[in-house]
């Protein structure tokens, strides 16, 4: 599961799903440059030339969509999924249709986790961000085969949305599970968990909402630790300042498994958002 902080940098023509036809998408093996890869699903880069063109957090994968994940995104996308321009402000009760608690999900992979914890817990309404277009595709099949409206897939940047699109005090509660961990000393300023990052996503978070990161990359782990401990506007769960042990509701995932499968150690944080201090002047736009 890779964390989905950021758009590609520029849209990139992709073949089509060969020998597949969706309604929409065109059965060939190429597509003219510049036509859209799902005419009714996201958008390649949907915010655009409209924001500056940061340090970014993860790399784009490009690999298959299937025939069902097409079908998923040609068919669904219109109704539950949003793309991240920047250029609109969400209402959250319009977007779920209801005023149940919302969470902030950052980089979901292919969507089984999410969706198992959607159907465990349908009173609490997940916006789910990524940028990987076999994820999505499958995240919204998931959600249709379960009947979890509780579901909205976000395609784009999560920055410009936690930003640009939501309100303050407008979170229950945020999940970053196995970002891209950049073990590379030289790309460590890529990584999602930074000051600034929380403090951007403090000013979304209503007092006492949670923010729950995992990941496999034990030094990553470490930063994780240091840094959300100093930050002051949210404190440990855990009475000893450590990790938390798994809880029951974040579910074994396949990427988790295999990274056990290889003797690496998962570690669960959980932290919670401090009630309010005075806020950077930008935060409340």
């Amino acid at each position: 599961m890779s964390d989905s902080l950021n758009t590609p940098e520029a849209p990139q023509p992709v073949a089509a799903v060969p020998h597949t036809h969706v309604p929409g998408v065109s059965a060939q093996h190429t597509r003219p440059r510049g036509e859209p890869r799902f005419p009714n699903g996201p958008k390649a880069d949907p915010a655009g030339s409209h924001f500056e063109r940061r340090i970014r957090s993860f790399q784009p994968r490009r690999s298959r969509v299937t025939a069902g994940q097409a079908d998923a995104l040609q068919r669904l996308w219109p109704t539950w999924g949003l793309d991240i321009d920047g250029q609109q402000t969400i209402d959250p009760v319009q977007l779920f249709g209801n005023t149940n608690p919302v969470v902030l999900e950052i980089g979901f992979g292919m969507g089984e986790a999410t969706a198992q914890m959607a159907a465990a817990d349908p009173g609490t309404n997940v916006l789910a961000v990524d940028v990987h277009t076999p994820g999505q595709g499958n995240l919204l099949s998931l959600a249709e085969q379960n009947g979890l409206s509780n579901i909205r897939v976000a395609n784009g940047d999560a920055i410009i949305l936690l930003r640009e699109m939501l309100r303050p005090d407008s979170l229950d509660g945020l999940r970053v599970y196995f970002p891209d961990p950049w073990p590379k000393k030289r790309h460590h300023k890529r990584r999602l968990i930074q000051p600034e990052f929380l403090t951007l996503a403090a000013t979304r978070l209503k007092p006492g909402a949670t923010v729950h990161c995992a990941t496999d990359w034990e030094p990553y782990a470490e930063q994780m630790l240091d840094v959300l401990t100093a930050h002051p506007d949210f404190e440990n769960t855990q009475a000893d300042g450590g990790f938390a042990p798994r809880p029951d509701f974040r579910p074994l995932t396949r990427f988790e498994g295999q990274g056990l499968d290889k003797g690496h150690v998962v570690n669960d944080l959980i932290f919670r958002r401090v009630p309010h201090r005075d806020r950077q002047p930008h935060a409340d736009r």
